[in-house]
């Protein structure tokens, strides 16, 4: 007798996508660090903590640009005491990333105005950003005394002093973020439920997540990572299109 078999099917697959450019709003250091009963600036060393690392797993599946905000234009607010520690923690950072941008091939770029950093800080920003510039291997950005309200109106006042009309693409050429990547994914910590004026041109049509953990548990957390790529390929990016409308009303 013959034998009627079933015809296997394939299992279906979801294409993977990876963003382009992802930005992390690093938020959540004191609460951190106070909810285990250290010093707040504790949460702040533990929260750069790793950096290179993570950079590393993002470029490795095909991430090209890794941004990160760690001091906005409003941190100077804080105490000076807080203000002090973390200019010296960027120093150091930044410092240690010369070594990772040669042996990684890896560019480093640091936006946000310099007038009210540190010397020795402002002087690291030029160094590693010279040292790196040729690197191709992938693009890290960090976000010190950056304000994207500021960005724009730098932008604004270059242009007018250009004297010559401008399009998007040509007004684009006169922020200091100019040559970056549109943001695909911008992932913010801490249960914080908002862009806080960061890269607001970049973010225009950027896949926002917010999550719950707090910065010092992500930047360590490797399935926290792949938790953000699942989610960015679960998005359906239409940027205003997407399926055709049938706007006759009639039955097709």
């Amino acid at each position: 007798m013959f034998k009627f078999l079933k015809k296997k099917t394939a299992p279906v697959t979801e294409t993977v996508k990876i963003p382009q450019h992802i930005a992390f709003i690093c938020d959540g250091n004191r609460r951190w660090a106070e909810a285990r009963g250290l010093p707040p600036l504790m949460g702040h060393k533990a929260g750069i903590s790793n950096f290179e690392n993570l950079v590393d797993w993002y470029i490795a599946r095909g991430v090209s640009t890794v941004t990160f905000f760690l001091f906005s234009t409003e941190n100077w607010n804080r105490t000076k005491e807080e203000v002090d520690f973390l200019m010296d923690l960027f120093y150091t950072e930044l410092h240690k990333n010369m070594k990772h941008a040669l042996e990684k091939n890896l560019r480093y770029r640091v936006i946000g105005s310099r007038d009210r950093l540190p010397k020795r800080l402002a002087n690291m920003c030029d160094k590693l950003e010279q040292a790196s510039a040729e690197n191709t291997g992938g693009t890290v950005v960090f976000a010190l005394n950056y304000g994207g309200q500021d960005e724009i109106v730098a932008a604004v006042n270059a242009a007018i002093e250009n004297g010559k009309p401008v399009t998007r693409e040509t007004f684009e050429t006169f922020l200091d973020t100019g040559e970056l990547l549109p943001i695909d994914l911008m992932v913010r910590t801490s249960n914080e439920f908002r862009i806080s004026n960061f890269l607001l041109w970049k973010l225009a049509y950027a896949e926002l997540m917010f999550v719950p953990e707090h910065w010092p548990d992500l930047v360590k957390d490797e399935k926290m990572w792949q938790r953000t790529l699942d989610e960015y390929t679960h998005r359906n990016r239409r940027f205003g299109g997407g399926k055709k409308a049938n706007y006759s009303g009639k039955n097709k």
